[in-house]
């Protein structure tokens, strides 16, 4: 198998991490944001304020988004990484 298709299947693999990854990334970053700038007007310095919120909004986008992550997926492993694998 010649370099250049790894290099290209792994670069691709490497966009499909960050495609799956961005919305929940996302989430967190605008939900730490948030209850941040929220800590900071009100002074409450509460552990568990930072974080149960932060995982709430991560599993509702999670739940959303997994067909998408799913799809995404499939569809490279299908396309992609099965015929690099049967061709050898």
């Amino acid at each position: 198998m010649p370099e250049a298709v790894i290099y290209d299947t792994l670069r691709e693999g490497l966009w499909i991490a960050v495609q799956i990854s961005a919305p929940l990334l996302a989430v967190a970053l605008v939900a730490g944001v948030t209850i941040g700038l929220f800590q900071a007007l009100t002074s409450v310095q509460e552990m568990t304020l930072t974080f149960v919120p932060k995982v709430g909004a991560m599993l509702v986008v999670f739940w959303v988004s997994m067909s998408f992550m799913t799809g995404t997926l499939v569809s490279f492993f299908t396309g992609t990484l099965i015929p690099l694998i049967a061709e050898g």
